[in-house]
């Protein structure tokens, strides 16, 4: 079948990857330049299936309240008259409860874990290089409330079969033995040693370039502007370089997926949550982390990427703005200043800020539509790298009539009603 795949973020190259694997013609279409330029080029760079988990959770509008009182808050928020912000706030909301929680987490974790063995299976047959490193990574608790509270995450952990350590100050000091530079800073940790990292814009990019001498095409440069629909089909991508036609249809664009949806009738819930991003040059490797620390107190990941130091965080709700607030670089640089004082010249940063697509129930929305030869891939928010590879295994499955690896009923759009 001959197969359009809008977007070429992480997740749109690994759908058309795997859409190739299956025998499939497939075209790449992005108004950017290159592939991975938008949400996939600066992340924090961790594969973390374990972390694996949605923002709606029990305690969170409490905890959401004390974020905002923050001098370093995780959280900012910037009120929008756009009926999809308060629409998404209220949905969010309602998954704030235990049973909610379970259920989202289970839902993200079975995607994340499935995404890690086909990232290792990609790996070993294509041999590709993205500055990674399998040596797990390290929460820390900076508090003992913190520590009290990590027995709900390691309960799904353990239903989940994904392997973890409880960590005491030293243990975190073994794991990552910079942090025995600044005693006194965290009481403990919790470490998944599957967890992976990487940079996602190489990988994005290192991708494509196979894909592409597997056959995929690549029009980057190409403005979307709207899909046409006829008899219950889409007929066409129209683009500011004509209509392009294909047998099936695949939305990978992210944040940006729900304008596109919302003609259609498929209102999905996906809304940009701004996240940001500062790029040290290590200037002393044994100061500098070996992997990936989650700084607990921040909602901060400090991460090891060749010889630079990735520090990603913050959720700022604020549409699709893309100005860089200075705010924001101060918390990334105290976080990674505090915990990792001599491990790079912060002063020789480099700033980025990218939009996560984030669903309310912070599951992705993999999977058919009403419409017969149109799929959805999209809202993965923080974890986008993450659940690429899975993603883009169970899209191409799906788009192809295969029964997938693992159940996917539950990541469809009809999951919303």
């Amino acid at each position: 079948m001959r197969i359009l795949v809008l977007g070429s973020g992480v997740v749109g190259v690994t759908s058309a990857w795997y859409l190739a694997k299956a025998g499939h013609e497939v075209t790449v279409v992005d108004r950017q330049p290159a592939p991975g330029m938008e949400t996939s080029f600066a992340n924090a760079g961790q594969v973390s299936p374990g972390y694996s988990a949605p923002w709606a959770g029990p305690g969170i509008p409490v905890k959401a309240i004390k974020w905002l009182l923050m001098r370093h808050r995780p959280l900012v928020v910037w009120p929008q008259f756009d009926p999809a912000f308060w629409s998404w706030l209220v949905r969010m909301l309602a998954n704030c409860t235990e049973a909610a929680y379970a259920t989202n987490k289970g839902r993200m974790v079975r995607v994340a874990e499935y995404s890690r063995d086909m990232l290792r299976e990609l790996r070993a047959e294509t041999a590709i290089q993205y500055d990674q490193r399998m040596q797990g990574t390290l929460q820390l608790f900076r508090t003992q409330k913190q520590l009290d509270h990590v027995g709900a995450d390691t309960a799904v952990l353990e239903k989940e079969g994904v392997a973890y350590e409880l960590l005491d100050a030293a243990g975190c000091a073994r794991a990552e033995p910079a942090l025995a530079r600044v005693p006194g800073k965290y009481l403990g940790g919790l470490r998944l040693p599957g967890d992976e990292t990487g940079d996602a814009h190489v990988f994005t990019q290192e991708l494509a370039k196979l894909a592409a001498a597997a056959g995929v095409t690549f029009r980057q440069g190409v403005t979307i502007r709207r899909l046409l629909a006829e008899g219950g089909r889409i007929t066409g991508v129209e683009t500011d370089q004509g209509t392009l036609t294909a047998d099936r249809y695949v939305v990978a664009l992210g944040s940006f997926s729900t304008g596109l949806m919302r003609p259609l009738g498929i209102p999905i819930p996906v809304y940009p949550v701004k996240g940001y991003s500062i790029t040290v040059p290590i200037t002393n490797p044994e100061a500098a982390p070996v992997s990936t620390v989650m700084d607990e107190s921040y909602k901060v990941a400090i991460t090891r990427l060749g010889d630079r130091i990735r520090v990603g965080g913050t959720a700022e709700l604020s549409g699709f703005s893309l100005h860089l607030r200075q705010a924001r670089r101060d918390t990334l640089e105290y976080s990674v200043g505090d915990l990792f004082p001599d491990g790079g010249d912060i002063a020789r940063a480099s700033f980025w800020t990218g939009l996560r697509p984030m669903t309310p129930d912070g599951t992705p929305i993999i999977g058919a539509t009403k419409y017969q030869n149109l799929f959805l891939n999209t809202g993965h928010g923080t974890l986008g790298w993450t659940m690429a590879c899975g993603s883009g295994r169970v899209l191409a499955d799906l788009v192809s009539g295969v029964t997938p690896d693992i159940e996917t009923a539950d990541l469809a759009v009809s999951r919303y009603g």
